[in-house]
């Protein structure tokens, strides 16, 4: 058994790793992959070598690097849980998807674009995960075709945002509901670290997360941008701060929406 250590240092957040995932899907000689976000790692079992694997990890744009290739024991490898994996999946696509709808109805209720573009980005998380438990036992065309669609799906969404945020840059709009922005991102800033907290806890047998697990996703930074567009809308009783946080994060969207292609 051999044992290939990456270092892919544009690997920070849940949803990458599952990327990462269903690009590796397929490769017969894999056994194993360990992850490790924090020090943006990761470690392949497989029992060939076989270039395809560097091949589809660059492919993602990640940076991924091989660090080294060395021999293992067969006995030292066990095994991921499918079972446990795909629970674990649900889980985190239902809190993601759950707060996608709250965050898009509080969002317009408020008019604040921060929230309308943040649900996007949870949207495009519920993708991914998604996309990761329906790949299981499908065809590999399928999977192709379903990820372009979801790409292009996000895309367009986050290209609508876009176009809102300039009109209302250009246009007069009412200051947006600085409570809701707040109060709503608080609660998704809650809600990302739990799902970190069980994707993370799933990997180690200690029941806690390191404080610097949390820090190293987008998701979490995005929200503390919110509450802080919120509390500077508060301060300066303008709409600027929230359309400026709302543009930051329709272009992250955007970016995720090509991750996402390249799947397919």
């Amino acid at each position: 058994m051999l044992k290939s250590a990456y270092n892919i240092p544009k690997m920070d957040c849940p949803s990458e790793e599952n990327m990462i995932r269903m690009k590796l899907d397929g490769l017969n000689v894999i056994r194993k992959l360990e992850f490790d976000i924090e020090k943006r790692s990761l470690t392949i079992f497989h029992t060939d070598e076989d270039q395809e694997i560097t091949a589809r990890l660059k492919a993602l744009n990640f940076g991924a690097k091989l660090v080294e290739t060395t021999n293992v024991d067969d006995a030292l490898v066990v095994a991921e849980s499918s079972e446990a994996q795909s629970k674990l999946l649900w889980t985190v696509l239902i809190i993601n998807f759950g707060f996608f709808v709250l965050e898009m109805t509080t969002g317009l209720i408020s008019k604040s674009m921060g929230l309308v573009a943040d649900s996007l980005d949870m949207l495009a998380d519920s993708f991914v995960y998604g996309l990761s438990l329906w790949a299981v036992g499908s065809t590999l065309i399928r999977k192709k075709k379903v990820a372009r669609l979801s790409g292009y799906f996000q895309l367009t969404l986050a290209a609508l945002g876009i176009a809102e945020v300039i009109r209302r840059f250009i246009g007069f709009e009412e200051m947006p509901d600085f409570r809701m922005m707040i109060g709503i991102s608080i609660l998704a800033l809650i809600a990302n670290a739990i799902c970190l907290y069980l994707l993370q806890k799933s990997k180690s047998k200690e029941a806690h997360m390191k404080a610097s697990m949390i820090f190293t996703s987008n998701d979490v930074i995005i929200n503390a941008g919110v509450i802080l567009a919120g509390i500077l809308v508060l301060l300066t009783q303008s709409k600027y701060p929230d359309l400026i946080i709302g543009s930051i994060v329709f272009l992250i969207v955007v970016r995720g929406a090509f991750r996402i292609l390249k799947l397919g």
